[in-house]
C-alpha cells in the first residue's frame, strides 16, 4: 500500500468512526445475532441477520404454544397472526390503513395470486385489455409469472426496457479511475412506463426497488400513469419493505407484494406479504380457492364461496412458525420509525460509495447504482468483470457479498444492523480480493 492509498484508508476510518458515534441507531446493531462477530455481511438485501429476540420467541413459541397449547392455539391466536401482523406491517412499513395486508405464501406464489386476479377483471372489464408491462431487468420471478400469466389467459407481454446510463458520466461528478461506457440498468421511469402503456394494458407489475442495481422508482409517478391508462398496478415491494418508506394508501396503490425475509429480518423462506386496497378487495377473485380463503373456513361445503376482506387471499393453512420473527423487527420499525430507518441506509450507502470511489475506482471497479440518493435504494451494486472470483473469494473469508450477473457484487446494508466501520472493513475486504484476482 503506497502512503497514497494509506492516507485515504485513514481518513475513510476516521470517518466511519465519527459516522458511527453520532449515528442515533447506532446501539440496535446489538439486538442482532452475530453483529457482535468480525463477519462481515453485506447481503441483508437476501437475508437479514435475526434478531435475539426472535430466539427467544421461537423457544417460547415451541415450548409454551405449540408444546402446551397445542391445537388449542389455531383458535386461541393462530388463526389471527396473518391479519393481525399483516396489520403491523402495513402500518410499520407500508404506510397502509387496517384491513389491507396479509401475510401468506411466497412471494411468487402470492404474485401470482394478485396478477392473475387483476388481470381477469381487467379484462372481463373490457376485453381490449389484454397486455401486461413489466420491463425487462425485474426480477426473473416477476417476469417469468408475467409470462405464464399471459399465455394462460390469452393475453401478452408489453416489455418495458430501462434506458440505461453510463458510468462514464461519473467522471463528470469526480469520480476517479472510470473505464467504460458501462451500462447502468437504472429502472422504469415515467417516460418509459407512459410509452408502454394504453387502451391496451390490463396490468402493470414493477418493482420498486430494483433487484441488480438498487434504483428506486417513483412509485407515486408511476401508479398515477399506470392509472391514467386505466391499468391496474401491482407493486413488487421485496427490496424497499423495511428499508424505504412506502406510503401505500397515499400514492393509491392497488396491489402490492414482498417478501419477509430481507430487511424485515423473517427469517429463511419466512411468508410474503399481500397489499390489497380495500375499494378493490371484493372486486377481485383469486385464482387458487383454498379452505383458508372461504367465508366460512370451517363449514367445509360442497362449493367455494370467497371470504370478504383479506382473508379471500388467502388458500391454504397459515405458515405460523415461519411469521413468528418478523414480528420482533415489526415492533422494532415501530419503536426506531421508517424515516429513520431510510436516512440511516442513505447515509450507509452514500458513505459506501465514497469508499468505492477512493479505493476500488482505480482497480476499474465501477459503481452500478444511482448515485443520488433519491434514486438508490438500500444496496449499491459494483461493477467488475472478475466480481463472480471476488465473491466466491470474500466468502471464504467471511465477507459475504452477493453477485448478480453480468459483473455485479451486491453490498447490500441494513440500517438496523450494519455499521460504518463494517462497511469499510468489507468494502476493503473488496479491494483486496479485486486485487488478487488482477
Amino acid at each position: 500500500m503506497t502512503s497514497a492509498d494509506a492516507a485515504a484508508v485513514e481518513t475513510l476510518a476516521d470517518e466511519a468512526s465519527t459516522l458511527d458515534q453520532a449515528d442515533p441507531l447506532r446501539t440496535y446493531r446489538d439486538r442482532f445475532v452475530g453483529a457482535d462477530t468480525s463477519l462481515v455481511y453485506f447481503d441483508g438485501n437476501s437475508l437479514g441477520r435475526p434478531l435475539r429476540a426472535s430466539v427467544d420467541r421461537l423457544q417460547r413459541f415451541a415450548r409454551d404454544e405449540w408444546g402446551g397449547r397445542l391445537i388449542r392455539g389455531w383458535d386461541e391466536s393462530w388463526m389471527q397472526l396473518p391479519f393481525d401482523i399483516g396489520d403491523a406491517l402495513g402500518r410499520t412499513a407500508l404506510g397502509a390503513a387496517a384491513g389491507q395486508t396479509v401475510i401468506g405464501d411466497s412471494t411468487t406464489v402470492l404474485l401470482y395470486k394478485l396478477v392473475r386476479a387483476a388481470f381477469d377483471s381487467a379484462h372481463a372489464a373490457d376485453p381490449a385489455r389484454v397486455e401486461i408491462v413489466v420491463d425487462r431487468d425485474n426480477f426473473p420471478t416477476d417476469r417469468y409469472l408475467v409470462e405464464g400469466i399471459a399465455a394462460e389467459r390469452g393475453g401478452r407481454v408489453r416489455w418495458v426496457v430501462p434506458t440505461p446510463t453510463p458510468h462514464a458520466a461519473d467522471a463528470s461528478r469526480g469520480a476517479p479511475g472510470r473505464v467504460g461506457p458501462v451500462s447502468l440498468d437504472r429502472g422504469v421511469d415515467a417516460e418509459s412506463l407512459r410509452a408502454a402503456v394504453g387502451p391496451s394494458t390490463a396490468v402493470v407489475l414493477l418493482s420498486h426497488v430494483a433487484y441488480r442495481s438498487g434504483y428506486l422508482a417513483d412509485a407515486a409517478a408511476l401508479t398515477r400513469i399506470a392509472h391514467e391508462a386505466g391499468a391496474v398496478i401491482v407493486w413488487d415491494l421485496c427490496h424497499s419493505a423495511g428499508s424505504v418508506p412506502v406510503q401505500a394508501d397515499a400514492w393509491d396503490f392497488d396491489l402490492a407484494v414482498g417478501c419477509t425475509y430481507k430487511y424485515l429480518n423473517g427469517g429463511p423462506g419466512s411468508p410474503a406479504f399481500a397489499y390489497v386496497a380495500a375499494r378493490l378487495q371484493d372486486r377481485l377473485a383469486q385464482p387458487i380457492q383454498g379452505w383458508m380463503g372461504a367465508a366460512d373456513v370451517f363449514a367445509m361445503g360442497p362449493a367455494y364461496e370467497p371470504a370478504a376482506g383479506m382473508r379471500r387471499f388467502l388458500s391454504g393453512t397459515p405458515p405460523v412458525v415461519g411469521m413468528l420473527a418478523m414480528q420482533d423487527t415489526l415492533e422494532l420499525l415501530d419503536e426506531v420509525g421508517i424515516e429513520a430507518v431510510r436516512e440511516k441506509s442513505v447515509a450507509l450507502t452514500s458513505f459506501a460509495v465514497r469508499v468505492a470511489d477512493a479505493l476500488l475506482a482505480p482497480h476499474g471497479v465501477a459503481v452500478a447504482s444511482p448515485r443520488d440518493a433519491a434514486e438508490r435504494g438500500g444496496h449499491v451494486t459494483l461493477s467488475h468483470p472478475a466480481m463472480r472470483a471476488v465473491t466466491a473469494r470474500l466468502w471464504a473469508q467471511d465477507v459475504i457479498p452477493d453477485y448478480r450477473d453480468p459483473g455485479g457484487l451486491r453490498i447490500g446494508l441494513s440500517p438496523l444492523s450494519t455499521s460504518f466501520a463494517e462497511t469499510l472493513e468489507g468494502l476493503r475486504a473488496v479491494e483486496a480480493a479485486v486485487r488478487a484476482e488482477g
